[in-house]
């Protein structure tokens, strides 16, 4: 889950990050801390990272084998990236989860996290945020091809529900504000990384929210 404001709009890997609900851990849903270190964003931009990323947010607790497939990488190339992601703390080791003393299963440390362009940004953490950013979106539009590549295989039921929406908002700044924070907190209802909240059936669906200027510079003095 990352909301990033200011430098580049929203996005949204596996659903909202909103505000702080029921005590969430920082870095959880609910509870998104903000990342201003570009080495932090950097680490986790690479395409393989973020498929490894995103994958044991949504799967939860994964080897280096089975994150392999996922990255299309082999064991031993995924176990550096996830040392790499555990040293910036988005993951860590889950050694409860081990099936045996053999197994070293990682789990989402951070999964939820904002990144903003604020007075004194440096351009090395503005290029990193842009690059994380750019990296996560070009992800998602693979989840989108991917679906349209195999839509007529998907039940009639996730075809129909399934798809994208286009409108328009005429708003001020604070109302976009406003009107971000309460999509981001319908959308936090429904994140359930535990399973066991979840509805029977209910399988992982991305959400992207973009809230872009449909107007020029010039046009906001």
């Amino acid at each position: 889950m990352v909301d990033q404001a200011g430098a580049g709009g929203q996005e949204n890997v596996e659903g909202g990050a909103g505000g702080h609900e029921g005590g969430a851990a920082p870095g959880m849903p609910g509870n998104p801390v903000r990342l201003t270190d570009p080495r932090m964003m950097r680490a986790l931009a690479h395409p393989a990272r973020i498929a490894i990323w995103t994958h044991i947010g949504l799967r939860g607790p994964a080897t280096a084998t089975e994150c392999a497939e996922v990255a299309g990488l082999s064991p031993s190339a995924c176990s550096y990236h996830l040392r790499t992601l555990a040293k910036y703390g988005f993951i860590e080791e889950d050694r409860a989860s081990a099936a045996d003393g053999r197994e070293r299963p990682w789990r989402a440390r951070l999964i939820a996290f904002s990144m903003e362009d604020r007075p004194g940004t440096s351009a090395a953490t503005r290029m990193a945020s842009r690059l994380l950013v750019e990296n996560l979106r070009a992800a998602a539009e693979e989840t989108r091809a991917r679906f349209l590549d195999r839509e007529s295989e998907y039940p009639a039921q996730w075809r129909a529900a399934a798809g994208e929406t286009f409108n328009v908002a005429h708003v001020t700044p604070d109302e976009l504000n406003e009107l971000r924070a309460k999509l981001l907190e319908v959308m936090n209802d429904y994140v359930r990384l535990d399973p066991a909240e979840r509805s029977p059936g209910a399988l992982p669906v991305e959400i992207m929210l973009d809230t872009f200027p449909w107007f020029g510079p010039e046009e906001a003095k």
